[in-house]
């Protein structure tokens, strides 16, 4: 059947073939930003404190944040023992063991990020998860 014609009644307009590939192609980003979204939020989970992992459920783990207590940093062989306490300064403190990859900003009174899970009232860190928070030159100081 070659040179039969085409069984469409009529052309589809060029102008409008344009707007719908436009509304398809805008509909589909709008659809992957919102996918991109909502994973991203959903993935993510909120750091605990020290004060708030001392009753927390063995076998769960936990991203914990708090600040490093001065003197308290100790290594043994591959293993580095220290207590965090809250950031605001609060006198409870948990003590943690870790086994990995140290920062060269970590010590004593900084703010870290570790994640790892509570074992007899213990916070034991995931291997290369400690994270040091550096103090920010742009924060204003309390020396004035």
């Amino acid at each position: 059947m070659a040179g039969a014609p085409c069984d469409n009644p009529r052309p589809v307009d060029p102008q409008r073939k344009r707007k719908i590939r436009l509304v398809v192609a805008l509909s589909a980003a709008v659809f992957l930003a919102a996918a991109l979204v909502y994973t991203s939020f959903s993935a993510s989970t909120e750091a605990k404190e020290p004060s708030q992992l001392l009753s927390a459920a063995p076998g769960t783990s936990y991203d914990m944040t708090g600040k490093v207590v001065p003197g308290s940093v100790h290594r043994s062989g591959q293993e580095l023992r220290f207590r965090v306490a809250d950031r605001d300064g609060g006198s409870e403190s948990i003590p943690v063991t870790y086994a990995g990859t140290v920062p060269d900003p970590f010590r004593g009174g900084r703010e870290i990020v570790l994640t790892g899970e509570v074992e007899d009232g213990t916070f034991v860190g995931e291997r290369d998860t400690l994270v040091t928070k550096c103090p920010s030159k742009f924060t204003a100081s309390n020396d004035s």
